[in-house]
């Protein structure tokens, strides 16, 4: 098959994650290097969140959205900001 545009690329099915697996093994085996972890990198535990529910005050919420909206950021993370600076 000298050109791609002759391979009936309609008819391929996808690698399933073995032979993925498989596949990534043989060419770090054969270029000798390994493919660099792809991705945010793992947290350490103590930087990981919490996923807690709890019940505020509406006036609270409507605050943090705008608060959100001016800055660009999520109003959790204005929540967070909060609670953070008081417990400092």
């Amino acid at each position: 098959m000298k050109h791609s545009k002759e391979f009936p690329f309609h008819k391929a099915r996808r690698l399933t994650l073995s032979e993925a697996r498989i596949a990534q093994k043989a060419i770090s085996d054969k270029l000798g290097i390994k493919r660099p972890f792809r991705g945010r990198p793992p947290k350490e535990k103590h930087e990981k969140y919490h996923a807690i529910s709890i019940r505020l005050d509406p006036r609270v919420m409507v605050w943090a959205k705008k608060e959100a909206g001016k800055k660009g950021l999520k109003y959790q993370s204005i929540i967070n900001k909060v609670l953070l600076n008081a417990a400092a």
